[in-house]
């Protein structure tokens, strides 16, 4: 299996935000991560759906928009009209997860749940079924460049096994501090998606990342 690479914009340089997306159409990443932070859900304010729009005006691959706000069924509709393709909403922001991944999906979105480090997988036993991805926090959201929690690795084998049992067919991503270290053991585990920020814009080649990135394929 190779996995799917999503470099986070989050990372990159707001300044040049167009030269960043064009790195991303030519390199082989697959899709672009966008973390939407509100300041309430998370100690951090982030990109909103105008740069959203101006990403999705350069972008050639799939914008995959993880929202970290509070009530995103506000909002899952102005940014899918924005061009997001896929949206993440947090279990942990939402009263009524059912309806909201029903919201996202009747917009012709794929639907993800992104969870917090603290939140086991097993909450996801009575939705799973209805998920096309599962983000796997493996860093507390809201700031890049954090440490990566060592704990993710047994929630990702955690919720291989119950994709398996179901019968779903949700990805299972991870996101937050990503590198060429723990992607191995990770994608060994059971990941499909690998969101990587700092790791890549930090480096002096970003594309020859993304590229040892997605080769790092395994056997499944």
């Amino acid at each position: 299996m190779t996995p799917t690479i999503a470099p986070s914009i989050l990372a990159g340089d707001f300044a040049n935000l167009q030269k960043e997306i064009e790195m991303i159409n030519n390199s082989s990443a697959d899709w672009v991560h966008v973390d939407v932070m509100d300041g309430v859900f998370v100690p951090n304010i982030s990109l909103g759906i105008p740069v959203v729009e101006a990403v999705k005006r350069h972008a050639k691959k799939p914008l995959d928009v993880h929202l970290m706000i509070v009530q995103p069924e506000k909002y899952v509709e102005a940014f899918h009209k924005a061009g997001a393709e896929i949206i993440s909403v947090h279990i942990e922001a939402c009263s009524h997860l059912h309806r909201n991944i029903q919201q996202i999906k009747a917009l012709g979105c794929k639907a993800g749940v992104a969870v917090n480090p603290h939140t086991p997988v097993a909450s996801l036993s009575e939705i799973i079924q209805d998920l096309d991805l599962v983000c796997i926090m493996s860093v507390n959201p809201g700031f890049g460049g954090q440490k990566f929690i060592e704990r993710t690795y047994h929630k990702v084998k955690e919720l291989k096994q119950m994709i398996r049992e179901s019968g779903s067919k949700a990805l299972i991503e991870i996101d937050g501090g990503v590198n060429l270290t723990n992607a191995p053991a990770l994608l060994e585990a059971g990941a499909d998606v690998l969101v990587a920020g700092n790791f890549v814009f930090a480096s002096p080649n970003p594309k020859e990342v993304i590229e040892r990135l997605k080769s790092l394929a395994v056997a499944r």
